[in-house]
């Protein structure tokens, strides 16, 4: 299969990596052309614009920051519109506003092309390992044709629903977790301002029954440790999908009291200065306005983890 790539970031670059490992034909763009650098060396063709990308794939995928440069890069002069043929298809893997996906879809259906929503959930760790979950919104005779093409990038590829029920769906797993992050991080602050030890705290409500379907594991990373640098996911492309997730709510009518409380410790956070630091450094508000610190021995954290583990098993 001919296979178009366009966004080598992060999550982008792995992508495609494994795209190519599937033995795909791959044909890449960036705005940078040194992050094509590993993928041309592995075999891949480099294009000078995404409409050289559409002229030369079956199938085009983007991985972008956010919905203005994914409307530029599929709708903009020289975008994958112009170069895209009647019958192609394209995906974009980028967390995006569900406004924005429908404009694209019904620009490309007027050329006879196909868009399709495809936002994914994993990470850069599971865009490395292929271990990544991939929501698909769109014709769903489209989805079952390129099945196997996703499937070289994600091991959990999902037909959602009509296009833009995939980006819903994507904001709200996100938007959920970063406002269960607040939540955990004003519970937890609470508990050790009363006296008790953090690791201690976490090694208990580990084992209650909330604690037992591991929701406290979101605490692991970053917050006890005290370390959001350097970030697994960046503040600044959290608090875009908490954006979007609240702006969804807006638009279809639902009052999002929790969510909007979310976007505004994340928005403080941001206006830190903290951008570029670990999504979860908004919790660093919480423990500043309770007046403690937290940041737990690694090591130490991890025994606990094993041995909670362990109990489990058990």
């Amino acid at each position: 299969m001919k296979v178009g790539f366009i966004g080598l970031g992060i999550m982008g670059a792995s992508l495609a990596a494994n795209l190519q490992k599937a033995q795909h034909k791959v044909t890449v763009h960036d705005a940078r052309r040194a992050a094509a650098d590993s993928h041309i060396e592995a075999g891949a063709i480099w294009a000078d614009s995404p409409a050289e990308v559409a002229r030369n794939s079956d199938v085009v995928f983007t991985s972008l920051p956010g919905p203005p440069e994914v409307e530029a890069v599929a709708l903009g002069p020289n975008g994958i519109l112009a170069g895209m043929k009647r019958g192609g298809a394209y995906f974009d893997l980028s967390t995006n506003s569900r406004a924005t996906m429908r404009k694209i879809h019904a620009a490309f259906a007027e050329k006879g092309a196909h868009a399709l929503d495809a936002p994914v959930s994993g990470g850069p760790r599971g865009a490395k390992t292929g271990k990544l979950a991939i929501w698909v919104g769109g014709d769903k005779d489209v989805f079952e044709k390129f099945k196997d093409v996703l499937g070289a990038m994600g091991d959990q590829a999902r037909y959602v629903g009509p296009i833009g029920q995939a980006t819903v769906a994507k904001l709200v797993h996100n938007c959920a977790g970063y406002a269960m992050n607040l939540a955990l991080a004003e519970v937890f602050t609470m508990g050790v301002k009363a006296g008790v030890e953090p690791l201690a705290l976490f090694e208990a409500v580990r084992q209650g029954a909330l604690g037992r379907r591991r929701t406290f594991d979101g605490l692991i990373d970053q917050f006890l440790p005290g370390t959001y640098d350097p970030p697994a996911f960046m503040l600044r492309h959290a608090h875009k999908d908490v954006s979007l997730a609240v702006a969804l709510g807006k638009e279809v009518s639902v009052p999002m009291r929790a969510c909007n409380l979310t976007l505004e410790e994340m928005t403080e956070a941001l206006n830190r200065g903290w951008a570029e630091r670990d999504s979860r450094s908004a919790m660093l508000l919480q423990q500043e306005r309770a007046g403690v610190k937290i940041a737990v021995d690694a090591e130490k954290l991890s025994a606990v983890v094993k041995r909670g583990d362990s109990a489990s098993n058990g």
